[in-house]
């Protein structure tokens, strides 16, 4: 499909000195537009070409120009970058998918995208209004480092809450590496405006990303994500559960095993069990009197699920101050370490309950966005496309 353009007849002064210019007629230009009904389209733009009467003029003759058509010397016009930056946003989108469509190259199609992405990623103003932030770290290569660098990154998201009290994650940033010196160097680019007015900063439990809190966000409050303490637990029952079956039949579990055949129970919440379910966890706990000890840490464990869920933050705190001060002393090993763990991760543990049950959930689904989109284009070659293209599909930039 060809679409012919052309401005209406007009005065126009030289850009340059401003001496009303002589028409010296037009000439086509063609653009790529936005696709239509499913097929390309072409604009055929006749360009007015005017000269400057003035003989001392730099300029000379001049082309006509209009950023709402398309920026000078471009190949896509604005609507047609508009339109792919949409579909990359908002429809999980390749970028060969849109050159398909377009009827261009793969390269065409970027070259006009990514300097639009580009501006917007280089505003400071999308930092601005961050009073909760997450850390996270993920695999962005599988590759050799020394082709493409190294393959952890950090990623920043912004876990603020509006008015009434929801979160809608947004990518800040992503940065190469995955340490407490990274994160600390990401935080000392912000300046100190923006640290300031950080108030609650959401983390894994990795020491590294807390000493930058540390260090970095003084005045904010470091909070443990929920989810992960609660995957230690399970981790923690799941190790009771391996070492009495190999004390007690000498190999890991097969099917027919007491333990084994409970291994998904063990994983579930009390309350969520069917009668049979529970029948199921009585037998194998029967079976032999080394069980009690598997039934002893599924039920310390649940502890920390029950502090979780509880309807009431301080009464969760209660509960969780209870579990600080058993843990630690139980004759389990494994339920004895993950107490201890808590006990040094004390002050951020208890932080959930304080700080209207802040976690690091917002940028869990951050992460999920992004491997969805990963796997869309069938992995990246250029960490600087990575992060432009994770950062549009993220909520991080809006062009």
């Amino acid at each position: 499909m060809i679409v012919v353009i052309e401005s209406a007849p007009g005065l126009m002064g030289c850009p340059a000195c401003g001496v009303v210019a002589a028409s010296k007629g037009r000439r086509t230009v063609e653009l790529i537009d936005a696709p239509a009904f499913g097929s390309p389209v072409r604009l055929r733009w006749r360009k007015r070409r005017w000269v400057c009467p003035d003989p001392g003029c730099e300029v000379g003759s001049f082309t006509e120009q209009d950023a709402q058509i398309a920026a000078p010397r471009a190949v896509l016009t604005s609507r047609a970058t508009r339109w792919a930056i949409a579909q990359l946003r908002s429809e999980n989108a390749s970028v060969a998918g849109l050159a398909r469509q377009l009827g261009v190259s793969w390269w065409t199609c970027w070259n006009a995208i990514r300097p639009v992405l580009a501006d917007a990623a280089d505003d400071e103003y999308r930092f601005d209004g961050v009073t909760t932030l997450g850390v996270d770290e993920h695999v962005w290569h599988h590759v050799s480092p020394k082709d493409r660098g190294p393959k952890e990154l950090t990623g920043m998201v912004d876990l603020t809450r509006d008015g009434e009290g929801n979160t809608h994650a947004r990518l800040l940033d992503l940065v190469p590496g995955r340490s407490g010196t990274v994160y600390a160097s990401w935080l000392d680019e912000r300046g100190a405006e923006f640290r300031g007015r950080v108030q609650i900063a959401t983390l894994d439990p990795f020491h590294g990303y807390k000493n930058a809190i540390d260090d970095r966000l003084e005045d904010a409050t470091a909070v443990l994500d929920a989810f992960h303490v609660v995957k230690l637990a399970g981790q923690a029952i799941d190790e009771v559960r391996r070492r009495v079956q190999q004390q007690t039949l000498g190999h890991r579990g097969r099917k027919g095993d007491p333990l084994y055949g409970i291994r998904n129970i063990l994983r579930a919440a009390p309350e969520r069990l069917t009668d049979r379910q529970i029948n199921r966890l009585n037998r194998a706990i029967a079976t032999d009197e080394a069980h009690e000890e598997v039934l002893v840490a599924w039920q310390a464990a649940q502890q920390i699920r029950t502090a979780y869920r509880s309807k009431d933050p301080t009464h969760g705190r209660r509960l969780a101050e209870r579990v600080l001060a058993s843990l630690p002393s139980c004759p389990i090993p494994e339920i004895a370490r993950l107490g201890r763990t808590l006990r040094k991760w004390r002050t951020a543990f208890l932080a959930y309950f304080d700080t209207a049950r802040s976690s690091n959930g917002g940028t869990e689904a951050i992460n999920g966005i992004i491997e969805l989109a990963r796997r869309i284009a069938r992995g990246f070659r250029n960490r600087d496309n990575y992060r432009l293209r994770m950062l549009l599909v993220a909520g991080g930039i809006t062009p």
